[in-house]
């Protein structure tokens, strides 16, 4: 199970994310983890871009809402989704 805290009015979660893969989407739970894969490629911050948009279509909300936190270089990173509590979000990621 993804491992989902509440911070503020928001949420927080670690993604791993495997960029040029052949559609976007969710991959499952890795020991906690959400793995997530993007078509964008990992470079000038195209596979973070596509992360976020990626997210902000999952939890039904705007992109400015999705921030990662840490992890801009790398494929593991913290999210953060304001305005979703952990109940919406582990029934939107289950889904």
């Amino acid at each position: 199970m993804v491992e989902i805290k509440q911070d503020g009015n928001g949420v927080v979660f670690r993604v791993k994310v495997q960029p040029r893969a052949s559609k976007n989407g969710l991959a499952g739970d890795l020991a906690g983890v959400l793995k997530i894969r993007l078509t964008a490629p990992p470079v000038d911050g195209a596979a973070n871009e596509a992360c976020c948009k990626f997210l902000a279509e999952i939890f039904a909300t705007a992109k400015s809402n999705v921030e990662i936190l840490s992890g801009h270089t790398g494929r593991n990173k913290l999210i953060r989704v304001a305005d979703v509590t952990v109940q919406q979000a582990r029934a939107l990621l289950e889904k």
